[in-house]
């Protein structure tokens, strides 16, 4: 008896042990520091060295202008009406991301795109190209070797490709001249911007702030949560990076049915709901044949003209259109197979979740993207 009452207590325990804890999110997936972000720099370029396959000069005649712009600052003068025809320079904007806080001089990714009409930038070599914020201050300086991830090759009749081959990237191809002004040491209230606005997220994190340091954080709204920075320097960094790593428990998600026109792709989330429902759907076609006929006279010379007349031929056809039952359902897999059994293609399936949502059935809002 004892025994018996010793292994039903260990099989109890280690059920207990197996049983999932509440999924939980950090602190630092959810928000961002209000000030701390990226910020877009962008520049207009010169690439050079490639293997003739850059603009064709005749049509792009920025890049003309650009290399003599670039030539004259090197104190070396194009004559006036001299016809360049280069097939180894290519226009480029080169795009960038300046991380906050950085400084001067660390190195940043740059992307770099044709603006004319080259066939590859593979081989070509950028030359130095200020890039500029919002503000038309210039930030960066962007030089190097491009890499190219695609390939091609051709001939006089036929040519291949594989991925785009007139975009390319410089892994720390741009050095840093100008630092950006973030100072989260002067500031006594600081904000946490949520990435989805939420009221209960919102309330859960202050709540497991405040439970850190109590009176330390407030939710403004679902989407802003303000936070009491310590007094002294050092402990804000210390207060930041615990607030980061800070576990807030799941919360309830809106019921979505998200809707891709472009590729028919159909996603909904787990909380999407059906009531019980009739759902009657077919194809329906129209046909259009045109056929000319040629009409010729019945002998050689009794005097007629051979005419062509047109035969146009319509057909209307109707597939399907029986009336099939949706059964309730009240979690993602009963939905799914539902659905399934309609025999819906995707974009058949698209209008019916309209028309359900339009006849109140389907519990979710859609979203066309």
């Amino acid at each position: 008896m004892f025994n018996n009452l010793r292994i039903f207590i260990s099989i109890v325990l280690m059920m207990l042990c197996f049983v999932p804890n509440s999924y939980a999110e950090r602190i630092r997936d959810l928000v961002t520091i209000q000030g701390v972000r990226e910020n877009a720099l962008v520049g207009y370029g010169i690439v050079v060295g490639l293997d003739g396959t850059g603009d064709q000069t005749s049509q792009t005649p920025f890049t003309i202008q650009s290399i003599t712009n670039m030539l004259s600052q090197l104190g070396i003068t194009v004559p006036s009406g001299s016809n360049m025809q280069l097939k180894n320079v290519a226009a480029v904007m080169v795009t960038a991301k300046l991380p906050s806080y950085s400084r001067v001089g660390q190195q940043i990714d740059v992307v770099v795109s044709s603006l004319g009409n080259a066939k590859s930038l593979r081989g070509g070599t950028l030359i130095m190209t200020p890039l500029k914020g919002a503000d038309n201050q210039v930030y960066a300086i962007a030089q190097g070797n491009l890499f190219v991830g695609g390939m091609g090759a051709s001939s006089k009749s036929s040519s291949v490709s594989i991925n785009q081959m007139v975009g390319a990237t410089i892994p720390n191809g741009a050095t840093i001249e100008r630092e950006l002004a973030i100072r989260l040491d002067e500031q006594s209230v600081i904000h946490l911007h949520l990435n989805q606005f939420d009221f209960t997220r919102a309330l859960k994190i202050a709540d497991a702030i405040n439970k850190v340091q109590k009176n330390s954080a407030v939710a403004l709204d679902g989407i802003t949560v303000s936070l009491t920075m310590p007094k002294e320097s050092a402990a804000r960094v210390k207060f930041l990076s615990r607030v980061q790593n800070l576990e807030v428990g799941s919360t309830p998600v809106s019921a979505k049915v998200v809707i891709n026109t472009r590729t028919g792709v159909v996603v909904m989330n787990q909380k999407v709901q059906l009531d019980n429902c009739a759902v009657a759907h077919g194809n329906l076609s129209v046909v259009v044949n045109n056929k000319l006929k040629v009409s010729q006279p019945d002998t050689p010379l009794a005097g007629g003209e051979t005419v062509v007349t047109p035969d146009e031929q319509v057909s209307v056809m109707q597939e399907g259109g029986a009336l099939h039952n949706v059964a309730s359902g009240t979690d993602l897999n009963r939905v799914i197979n539902s659905l399934n059994l309609l025999g819906a293609n995707p974009t058949e399936l698209m209008s019916i979740l309209e028309a359900l949502k339009t006849a109140g059935c389907l519990h979710a809002s859609l979203e066309t993207i």
